[in-house]
């Protein structure tokens, strides 16, 4: 018998989260190749958020293929600095890298989340916070790396709002869980309109 909630995201953040609300869902992380998803789109599709629309719509999908009847929510976060999407850095020389090119300025956040069933979408959304980075001496930026690193390789932006990463902010605008790369309060209300979740 096929769960009626899955996650296709390994993303400890988000189970957590969802959890935390009190939803029992299986977690079920989706192996898709997202660079390939990426060069696929259409050029009008090809914005920050609409990559991590299709990104998300994608996992669910992908996780949905085997699992008939379920419903997947799918996720995925896309980091724009301007018209420049950002992805994870891969080594420490690049975080740093990641961080000059961050400092001072603003960037935005863009969390897409889905529901997939029978591989149809009944519902998606993307939620956007705007992170303003304060100034940073590049002493900081070098004591933060030290302390953080490898860690910090696994988000985006080469910081965890949860842990330290939150010293590098001036200002947030949006919603925290979209921060985190999951819009929680919409999709519980999506879920309560399907019947899954707490009325």
């Amino acid at each position: 018998m096929a769960h009626p909630l899955i996650l296709a995201s390994g993303s400890l953040a988000r189970k957590s989260l969802l959890a935390n609300a009190g939803l029992d869902v299986a977690v079920v992380p989706a192996s898709i190749d997202e660079r390939q998803v990426e060069a696929d789109l259409p050029l009008d599709d090809r914005s920050p958020e609409g990559i991590a629309l299709h990104l998300a719509i994608a996992k669910a999908k992908a996780v949905s293929v085997d699992h008939p009847g379920a419903l997947v929510i799918g996720c995925d976060q896309t980091m724009s600095l301007d018209k420049t999407i950002l992805h994870k850095a891969a080594s420490l020389d690049a975080a740093r890298e990641t961080l000059r090119l961050l400092n001072g300025k603003g960037h935005r956040l863009n969390s897409a989340v889905c529901l997939v069933q029978s591989g149809d979408v009944v519902w998606q959304h993307v939620g956007i916070a705007t992170m303003q980075v304060r100034r940073l001496s590049e002493s900081f930026m070098e004591s933060y790396l030290d302390r953080n690193c490898p860690a910090i390789l696994s988000s985006v932006g080469c910081y965890q709002l949860e842990g330290e990463g939150v010293q590098l902010f001036e200002a947030i605008e949006g919603d925290y869980f979209t921060v985190l790369g999951l819009p929680l309060l919409p999709l519980l209300g999506a879920l309560r309109k399907l019947g899954v979740n707490h009325e």
